[in-house]
């Protein structure tokens, strides 16, 4: 699904316009990674739970030359999705 689906099935589903509702999922967006680069923890009950993890350095290898280099450590965003969103999966 792109996001203009997305927007399309919001739209719909709210019954807003389409210009409304993508300007909802962009501030939903912007928000959890503005919350994220803060450190934050985002619990969306039955949905899921955003947060962000610490990944140490490592020492890789480039694929095209095979040489081996040093890969910096850096905080990264997860997603744990909850309950439902897994059940509605399957």
């Amino acid at each position: 699904m792109t996001k203009a689906e997305l927007i399309n099935y919001i739209s719909k589903d709210c019954k807003i316009s389409k210009a409304l509702a993508e300007k909802v999922l962009n501030s939903m967006t912007h928000n959890v990674g503005k919350c994220l680069r803060k450190g934050d923890k985002i619990t969306l009950t039955n949905f899921g739970t955003f947060y962000v993890s610490k990944r140490r350095a490592r020492t890789g290898r480039n694929p095209q030359t095979g040489a081996v280099i040093q890969i910096k450590a850096r905080k990264v965003p997860r997603f744990k999705p909850g309950k439902q969103l897994k059940d509605w999966a399957s």
